[in-house]
């Protein structure tokens, strides 16, 4: 019983081979498992690593999108600022220039009515005033009044050319001018020097030199002037037409023989 035979002991081996063998295949199973999971965990880590990747890149140009976006909705405020305080101050400009319209409406209110006054004022200023230049004068009231009347000139235009008249007639006051001209002598039209001394007196020599008279205001007639005035008075026309140097002369005054 204690002795084995060869067979015995080569069917052992074989077997404790086979055994062997066998456990060799069961233990080099799990580690191929192992190394193919592992193959797949860095396989699908890489993949994953990739994605975290993707999205950061995604994540970083979102951010910079955003960055950017932010910068251009400040500079549209800002902008939007800017053009709200443009509106505002357009709004007040024309608000400003709508009182200053209805200013000008009632201006105009009051400045109509004294024109026309104005105008009636110069009009009979000139139809008492000394007769003297009474066509062009007479004629510039004329032309005020229908100037009055036209929507083609303005207001202030309007204005301006009453003035300009109240200026004329107001430097009359102060010149020495001579004019020649026809005067009106019981019935005859008689050829004349008028020599006009502001608004003092308006004298009429003939041209001879040999007869003179003066205006008398409140007859609204011609007076003779004494013969020794003659002289003077031709020494004033000759002054006036600067044919002579600036000298003294002596002349009746209206005011003054009112006043004897």
């Amino acid at each position: 019983m204690s002795k084995v035979s060869n067979k015995t002991k080569i069917a052992t081996a074989l077997i404790g081979a086979l055994a062997l063998a066998g456990s060799n295949l069961v233990i080099a199973d799990p580690l191929s498992d192992v190394q193919k999971a592992d193959s797949k965990i860095h396989a699908e880590a890489a993949s994953s690593q990739k994605k975290v990747d993707k999205y950061f890149d995604q994540a970083q140009d979102m951010l910079f999108e955003y960055g950017s976006v932010a910068d251009e909705r400040e500079s549209l405020k800002s902008y939007n600022d800017y053009v709200a305080g443009l509106v505002a101050d357009q709004e007040a400009t024309m608000k400003s220039i709508q009182d200053d319209i209805n200013g000008v409406d009632a201006l105009r209110q009051g400045v109509v009515p004294l024109m026309f006054k104005m105008v009636d004022a110069l009009e009979q200023f000139v139809a008492l005033d000394l007769p003297f230049n009474t066509e062009t004068r007479v004629e510039r009231v004329e032309n005020l009044k229908n100037l009055l009347n036209s929507a083609e000139v303005t207001l202030a235009e309007k204005y301006r050319l009453i003035l300009d008249a109240y200026s004329i007639e107001r430097e009359y006051g102060s010149f020495v001018a001579v004019k020649t001209g026809q005067l009106e002598l019981n019935g005859k039209e008689v050829l004349v020097d008028f020599f006009n001394l502001g608004r003092v007196a308006l004298y009429a020599q003939s041209l001879e030199g040999k007869s003179a008279w003066m205006y008398n205001d409140e007859t609204q007639g011609w007076d003779a002037l004494d013969d020794s005035y003659l002289r003077e008075l031709t020494k004033g026309i000759r002054i006036a037409r600067k044919q002579g140097a600036p000298d003294l002369f002596s002349l009746p005054i209206p005011a003054a023989e009112a006043a004897q």
